[in-house]
């Protein structure tokens, strides 16, 4: 019998798959809710240049005296009149105002303080010259978070994994009895439970043992072509999610509504697209749905890129939220899929590894977004396109619906070899003479 046996026979295939779905749903909300709260922590006000401290403001059209306008009629936010105009206020490139030299705001900015009272932005005027350097900040941040998966990635692996299949891999095998033991009794088997045993865990399982008591280092695990191949093609899937996803998040206050119901929309939209996700990895198998799920995020966000803001305002926020749920579905899913691709031997240390390079995407995202300069929809353009230019990536990536989880490197190594038409090696008997 094999490990996967030992589970059908207490019922633990499928009830552990739903409970870890269960509950990464939480974890996954609480880091977004955090990731994102340099929206609002670092969020940018209408602002313009503060007068000189002589300036009576109380003076009906003082002010206005001082600012410049834009091609829209409003002030500019770096620039001020070196002295008064008099007059209306026209935009800077007028006739009117030509004549008027301008330099920066040397006496620092009013900031509009009806929405937010103050940010880090406002405290520290993070503005014209500076405003570059929230997005540094969250690449900082973003560069914690990479260094912590692969130091935490490694320790789960050494210290904290308490799995059935992660004991019979060690050779604990005690261990393993009394984890089968307890699933039997959650899934209300406990006959099943009890007619296992420590030898008959050693009889069924002595090759598989035998084969994983050794602990390969990270070097050795990639000098294997299977694991070669899983780390070469679920790497730019994890950047390419990690990068659109923290690009999409990060830009709420760029969707032109309200921030605080934007905000409560795009975190809402996630539990629909978990439980989606869910039963499409259920019944299609994780390839198809990871495919599916960037495509369709893919093409939503380059749609909200192409919708124009000023007067398709519902449009653009609707796409922008549906491509937001595709991404939450295959993040989730790549979550699961990692786990089912990957032996026990490595069960964290391979996908964090992985993650901490992938998390190179969500580095770039916060620079990426200071296109936005050139162009306001730019970042999304970006964003969209790579999401849809990874979907072949997945066609290179193993069906794991309905086959067992690889229990030692050998294992995955004989199901690559297979899939790629190598013919298992047989050995060789010598012939003896009679």
């Amino acid at each position: 019998m094999a490990f996967n046996d030992f589970l059908l026979q207490v019922g633990g295939i499928g009830h552990c798959q739903q409970i870890q779905s269960t509950l990464l749903i939480l974890p996954l909300l609480l880091t977004f809710l955090h990731n994102t709260l340099q929206n609002f922590t670092a969020a940018v006000p209408t602002h313009h240049c503060r007068p000189p401290a002589d300036t009576n403001l109380s003076k009906d059209g003082e002010l206005d005296a001082w600012l410049p306008r834009d091609g829209q009629g409003r002030p500019k936010s770096c620039l001020r009149f070196t002295s008064p105009q008099q007059g209306p206020s026209f935009p800077i490139d007028t006739e009117t105002n030509s004549t008027g030299a301008t330099e920066p705001c040397t006496h620092g900015w009013i900031y509009d303080n009806s929405t937010f009272p103050s940010t880090i932005v406002t405290d520290w005027d993070l503005v014209c010259t500076h405003k570059t350097l929230p997005q540094l900040s969250q690449s900082i941040i973003m560069a914690g978070v990479l260094v912590g998966n692969l130091m935490l990635g490694i320790m789960a692996d050494r210290f904290f994994i308490e799995s059935a299949l992660w004991h019979s891999s060690l050779g604990n095998l005690d261990l393993t009895l009394k984890a089968l033991q307890r699933v039997a009794q959650i899934r209300g088997k406990q006959k099943e439970g009890a007619k296992l045993s420590v030898e008959l865990l050693r009889m069924s399982l002595q090759k598989g043992l035998t084969m994983s008591r050794a602990w390969p280092s990270t070097l050795q695990l990639l000098r294997s072509p299977a694991i070669r191949h899983l780390f070469l093609c679920i790497m730019p899937l994890w950047f390419v999610l990690l990068f659109s996803f923290y690009g999409l998040i990060m830009g709420l206050q760029s969707l032109g509504i309200n921030i605080y119901l934007t905000q409560v929309l795009f975190t809402t939209v996630d539990l629909p697209f978990y439980f989606l996700g869910f039963l499409t990895t259920k019944s299609l198998g994780c390839k198809h749905t990871q495919m599916g799920s960037l495509l369709l995020s893919g093409n939503f966000i380059l749609t909200c890129a192409m919708i124009p803001l000023v007067n398709q305002v519902f449009l653009h926020i609707v796409m922008a939220l549906l491509g937001k749920g595709c991404l939450t579905g295959p993040m989730n899913c790549l979550l699961m899929y990692t786990g089912e691709l990957y032996p026990i031997v490595m069960q964290q240390r391979g996908p964090s590894v992985r993650t901490t390079l992938a998390n190179i995407g969500s580095i770039l995202s916060p620079l990426v977004g200071m296109t936005s300069e050139l162009y306001p929809s730019l970042p999304l353009f970006i964003y969209g396109a790579v999401l849809v230019a990874a979907c072949p990536i997945t066609v290179l990536l193993p069906e794991t619906l309905g086959l067992p989880l690889p229990n030692t490197l050998q294992d995955l190594e004989r199901r690559w070899k297979e899939k790629s038409g190598h013919k298992p090696e047989q050995q060789m008997v010598p012939l003896q003479s009679s």
